[in-house]
């Protein structure tokens, strides 16, 4: 991939507003895969979510890897959250394991000490009252009693790693809202914005079309010939402009 600056502060913001089944629809477009985060439900309704990813991976638990992994502040954990900040969404794959616990109050109150831009996860978080009051976006497939060193461990960090079915490099954009989290690839996230904004223009037409007309949606949507007529007429704009 080809060496690209981090995405930009202005952009994340421009994200944040740009609803996840529009950026999923902008991705279809580019015949990108989907990328919605499997499992990752928002912890609370409201939650706006948009930043760089810092990734982390979780293994499974056996003896001679809790004996071999780096104890204290060098844990892998640990390292991750030093390198999140109000623009890092910080994305720990946990394999799917919905109901094991990849922390909880303690160890994320250095996450709101740091101010992060929001933790997802294909695994749960423990303590969900004191989350909820840390007041960062947390998206987790489940809340969970359970403890996670039973089951697995923290041992990759800002590595290329899957988070519910979906490829997560770090520095993608990971945006989250009340329907979920969906993973913009970094050398993607300009194209996306551009048509994720002409999409909702699109359908901003059709909608008000449909009511005027009182006529099957299968008119003009999916979009087809008569829409993009539609669109240019209403607006005075071409497609792609």
């Amino acid at each position: 991939m080809p060496d690209l600056p981090p995405i930009s502060a202005e952009t994340l913001e421009t994200l944040r507003h740009i609803p996840t089944q529009t950026l999923i629809d902008g991705l279809w477009v580019k015949g990108w895969p989907m990328s919605f985060i499997h499992g990752a439900k928002p912890l609370q309704l409201g939650q706006h979510m948009a930043g760089r990813a810092v990734t982390l991976r979780f293994v499974p638990h056996r003896p001679d890897l809790a004996q071999d992994k780096p104890k204290g502040e060098q844990s892998a954990e640990y390292v991750a959250f030093e390198l999140c900040g109000p623009k890092e969404v910080l994305v720990i794959d946990a394999m799917g394991w919905e109901y094991s616990s990849i922390g909880g109050d303690i160890k994320f109150l250095r996450l709101r000490q740091r101010n992060i831009g929001g933790l997802v996860t294909d695994g749960a978080v423990r303590d969900s009252v004191s989350l909820k009051e840390y007041g960062f976006p947390v998206y987790s497939a489940a809340t969970t009693a359970k403890q996670g060193p039973a089951e697995f461990w923290p041992w990759q960090v800002n590595d290329a790693v899957q988070c519910g079915k979906v490829l997560v490099r770090p520095g993608d954009a990971i945006v989250g809202d009340d329907d979920g989290v969906v993973v913009v690839p970094r050398i993607l996230v300009d194209e996306v914005i551009h048509i994720a904004h002409e999409r909702e223009e699109v359908e901003e037409v059709i909608k008000a079309q449909l009511i005027e007309e009182q006529c099957s949606p299968g008119k003009y949507y999916p979009f087809n010939d008569e829409t993009w007529k539609l669109f240019e007429e209403k607006t005075g704009k071409k497609r792609g402009s």
